[in-house]
C-alpha cells in the first residue's frame, strides 16, 4: 500500500522510522550489557548499587517523561498538518523546560543521594555504592534532558536516524569511559561504581552538545526555529497533554520500587540477578520500543493530516513489527540464558536466579510488545491518560499485589518473579481493547495549519 505524500500525511512507513529507533535501543542494549559486565566484576553489591542508582533517577526523571510525550503529541500532530513553524516552537518550548526540570533534579539527587539510596533494603555496602552513583550522575542531568528534548522532537517530525547518529558516539564514548574510570585504565583514577556514573555523564554530555550544535546551526530537520510567541500556553499544552504521563512514570517507578523492595527482602543475590536479567532481556524489549517510537510519530502525523483510518493501520502494523521481532529476540535470550548468565557474573547463586527471571520475563515479550506498539500509538494520538490506567491496573494492581501476597506467603522468589506475569496480561487486555475502540482518535484537538 502507498504511503501519503506530505500533503495529505506521513512520507514514511512504520519500517523506516522504525530500523534507527531499533538499532539505537540495541547499540544502547550493548552498552548496558558491557557496562553491567564491568561493573559484575567488582561483585553483585557493585551490580546491585548500578540498578538501584538507575532506578532512583528513572523515578526523578518523570517529569521528563511529562514534557516529552507531550512533545511527540503535539510536533506529530503538527508535523502532519504541514507546520513546521510550530513543531519548531514546540521543540524549543521543550527543550527550555526539559533544562528547567533537570536543574531542579540535580540538587535532591546531589544532597540526599544516601537516604534516596536507603529506599531499598540492601547491605550497608551497597547502600553506600549506590549512594555514590547517585552523586556522580547528579551534575549531568541537563545533558540527558537535551537528549530527552531534542531526540523526542526529532523523531516526532519522523527524523530516526539523527537520534541514532548522536546516540551511536554517546554509546561509543560510554563504553570507553565505563572502562577506564571503573577500572583505572587508559590513564584514568580507578573510581569503581562511581567511575560507571562518571562515565555515563561525561558520554552523555558529549551527545547533548553534538545535539545542540547541530539544532543551533540548522543541520535538524527541527532548526532553531522563528520567534517564541505565545510561550506560556504552548508549554501549558505540552504538560496538559503530557502530565499524565509524568504520574504514569510515578506509578511505574513506584510500582518497580515496591517490587524491588519486596525483592531485596529474599537478599543481594536475588536483586542482583533482576539487574542482570533485565539488561540482558533488553535487547528484545527495547526493540519494542522502536516500534513504539514509529507507531507515536505516524499516528500522531495521520490525525494531524485529517486521516484517522491511516493512524489506525498505523498502530497495528506497528504492533504486528513489535510482536514478531520482541518474540524472535524473547527466544533467542530464552535458549542462550545460562551462558548469558554465567558470562556476566561469576556467582552460581546469581546465575541461577538471572536464569529463571529469563526464563519468566522472556515468556511475556509478545504481551510487552503489545505494551510498547499500542501504548505508543496511544501517547502519539494524545491519549496520554488511558496508559497510565492500564499501568496502575498491571503494575500495582496484579503484580506488586501478587508479589507481597507470595511475600508475606513466604514463597520462594522465584514466585515473586513470576507475578510479572500478571501485570503484562493485564496491559496487553486493556491497551488492546482501547486501541479497538477508536476513542483515542479525538481526545486531542486537531492541530492548527499554516496559514
Amino acid at each position: 500500500m502507498n504511503q501519503p505524500t506530505r500533503k495529505d500525511g506521513p512520507a514514511l512507513g512504520i519500517w523506516p522510522l522504525a530500523w534507527p529507533a531499533i538499532l539505537s535501543n540495541l547499540l544502547l542494549s550493548l552498552v548496558g550489557f558491557i557496562d553491567t559486565k564491568i561493573v559484575g566484576s567488582l561483585g553483585p553489591p557493585a551490580v546491585a548499587a548500578v540498578s538501584t542508582g538507575n532506578r532512583i533517577y528513572f523515578i526523578l526523571q518523570a517529569m521528563l517523561m511529562a514534557v516529552t510525550a507531550g512533545t511527540t503529541a503535539l510536533v506529530a500532530r503538527t508535523w502532519g498538518a504541514g507546520n513546521r513553524d510550530e513543531a519548531e516552537r514546540v521543540a524549543k518550548a521543550s527543550l527550555g523546560l526539559c533544562a528547567a526540570i533537570s536543574v531542579g533534579m540535580t540538587i535532591p539527587a546531589f544532597t540526599l543521594s544516601h537516604p534516596l539510596a536507603s529506599v531499598f533494603r540492601l547491605e550497608p555496602q551497597t547502600i553506600d555504592l549506590a549512594s555514590d552513583f547517585i552523586r556522580w550522575l547528579a551534575p549531568f542531568q541537563i545533558a540527558f534532558a537535551v537528549h530527552f528534548a531534542l531526540g523526542s522532537a526529532l523523531r516526532a517530525a519522523g527524523d530516526t536516524r539523527t537520534p541514532l547518529a548522536v546516540g551511536a558516539l554517546t554509546n561509543a564514548v560510554n563504553v570507553a569511559l565505563v572502562y577506564a574510570f571503573v577500572y583505572g585504565r587508559l590513564g584514568m583514577p580507578r573510581l569503581g561504581v562511581a567511575g560507571a556514573a562518571f562515565a555515563s555523564g561525561i558520554a552523555f554530555t558529549v551527545g547533548a552538545l553534538v545535539f545542540v550544535l547541530l539544532w543551533w546551526r540548522g543541520a535538524l530537520v527541527l532548526r532553531v526555529g522563528p520567534r517564541r510567541v505565545g510561550e506560556r500556553a504552548r508549554v501549558r499544552r505540552i504538560l496538559d497533554i503530557g502530565y499524565p504521563a509524568a504520574v504514569e512514570q510515578l506509578v511505574f517507578q513506584s510500582g518497580f520500587l515496591g517490587f524491588l523492595w519486596i525483592v531485596s527482602l529474599y537478599g543481594t543475590a536475588p536483586y542482583a540477578a533482576y539487574g542482570i536479567g533485565v539488561t540482558i532481556l533488553a535487547f528484545s524489549f527495547l526493540v519494542g520500543f522502536g516500534f513504539q517510537i514509529a507507531s507515536s510519530t505516524l499516528v500522531g502525523q495521520y490525525l494531524g493530516a485529517g486521516d484517522s483510518d491511516g493512524a489506525m493501520r498505523s498502530g497495528w502494523r506497528a504492533l504486528r513489527g513489535a510482536i514478531a521481532a520482541q518474540t524472535a529476540f524473547g527466544l533467542v535470550i530464552i535458549a542462550t540464558a545460562r551462558p548469558l548468565a554465567r558470562f556476566m557474573i561469576e556467582d552460581a547463586e546469581v546465575v541461577r536466579l538471572t536464569v529463571v527471571f529469563i526464563y519468566i520475563l522472556g515468556s511475556v515479550q509478545p504481551l510487552m510488545a503489545i505494551e510498547a506498539a499500542l501504548g505508543g500509538a496511544l501517547r502519539g494520538s494524545g491519549d496520554t491518560r488511558f496508559p497510565l490506567f492500564a499501568v496502575f491496573c498491571g503494575l500495582i494492581g496484579a503484580r506488586v499485589t501478587l508479589a507481597a501476597f507470595f511475600a508475606w506467603r513466604g514463597f520462594p522468589v522465584e514466585w515473586i518473579f513470576a507475578a510479572l506475569i500478571a501485570d503484562y496480561v493485564v496491559k496487553a487486555i486493556l491497551l488492546t481493547n482501547r486501541y479497538r475502540s477508536g476513542r483515542w482518535k479525538t481526545v486531542l484537538a486537531a492541530a492548527p495549519r499554516p496559514a
